[in-house]
């Protein structure tokens, strides 16, 4: 018996007719063009899931001029930090969004000079449709690349030394007075703050919403430690503040990561948790639930972060001028505070 030829695949002509619509209509559609009505988008989108049409990418990459890619670039030479719970979470949440996308990501570490020739390449061989950027510090090499390539663009947090126009971001100032507002109203007058990096804006966002927190009750800002978002920073900066102000009575550290190494010291100087001094983070990862008492922390949803991030960015690619976005925080009570 002889073999079965191959089905062979539709032609975008043959989409158009069985749509009803011109040629350059359907291809509109398939190349996800605006000005679309939704009547000539459904009778295209009809005629390709019945006939199995399946667009040729290099022909759509020449016809759009596009590659099909968005970046996230990080200012960090680590690559390590991918595995980090709040960047994991990150990119778990623009690849579920570029799920509902043709587009495909490309992770790029970009602090070291190295790391930032890449990006310059990539970007002015137009390399990427657009690129988000993340753990930016001060006024970083990358915000000036980035602005010189003429891309989209969408920022995790802002930058320091400029606005930018589109942003996705959690309401940090919001939930770090929500934390300290909590450690105030259980009694505790006391309360130091672990901050993030004071080079980045999410460090100071905080350390701004701890001192309104204060201020605002008439409390004085007791004292103030720099970490650097890990446990080892946490750690170090809680041994600080016990050396300095042994009284203090309640922490409000910017990070779980951070709060969970300030427990682990407060546990071995005799410190009881929350009898002696309550504790409260900031984000509501996984290590929240694991410390030992569990965390009292500020929940932000990080895969939603990645998640808009990405969807802005699309709506850039297409033509559209989204709005930048701020993300609700709210408190998660645990045993820890």
């Amino acid at each position: 018996m002889a073999a079965q030829r191959p089905r062979r695949q539709p032609t975008l002509d043959e989409v158009a007719e069985r749509a009803g619509v011109s040629r350059s209509a359907a291809s509109r559609v398939i190349n996800k063009a605006p000005h679309v009505s939704r009547a000539t988008r459904d009778a295209v989108e009809r005629a390709i899931k019945e006939m199995g049409y399946l667009p040729n990418r290099t022909a759509r990459a020449l016809a759009t001029q596009r590659t099909g890619i968005v970046a996230l670039a990080v200012s960090h030479d680590d690559p390590e930090l991918f595995a980090d719970p709040f960047f994991a979470q990150v990119i778990v949440g623009v690849s579920a969004a570029l799920e509902e996308t043709d587009l495909h990501l490309l992770l790029c570490l970009a602090s070291s000079g190295r790391g930032r020739s890449r990006l310059t390449n990539l970007l002015h061989t137009r390399g990427v449709d657009g690129i988000m950027l993340m753990a930016l510090h001060g006024d970083d090499p990358l915000t000036h690349i980035v602005r010189r390539a003429g891309l989209p663009t969408v920022y995790g947090g802002r930058p320091l030394d400029f606005e930018p126009q589109w942003y996705v971001e959690s309401d940090n100032v919001g939930g770090a007075r929500l934390a300290t507002d909590y450690l105030i109203s259980l009694g505790r007058t006391r309360i130091v703050t672990i901050t993030g990096p004071m080079s980045t804006d999410v460090g100071r966002a905080r350390h701004r919403g701890y001192r309104e927190a204060m201020i605002m009750t008439g409390l004085t800002p007791y004292a103030t430690a720099e970490g650097d978002f890990t446990e080892t920073g946490g750690a170090a900066a809680m041994k600080s503040l016990l050396d300095s102000h042994p009284d203090l009575d309640a922490i409000f550290a910017a990070s779980d990561n951070m709060a969970a190494g300030a427990l682990r010291v407060l546990l071995d100087a005799g410190r009881s948790v929350p009898a002696d001094v309550a504790v409260v983070g900031f984000d509501d990862l996984g290590i929240a639930e694991r410390t030992d008492p569990p965390l009292t922390t500020v929940h932000q949803s990080v895969q939603a972060l990645g998640q808009e991030m990405t969807r802005m960015l699309v709506e850039l690619i297409a033509g559209h001028e989204p709005p930048s976005l701020i993300l609700p925080t709210k408190l998660v009570l645990r045993d820890s505070a």
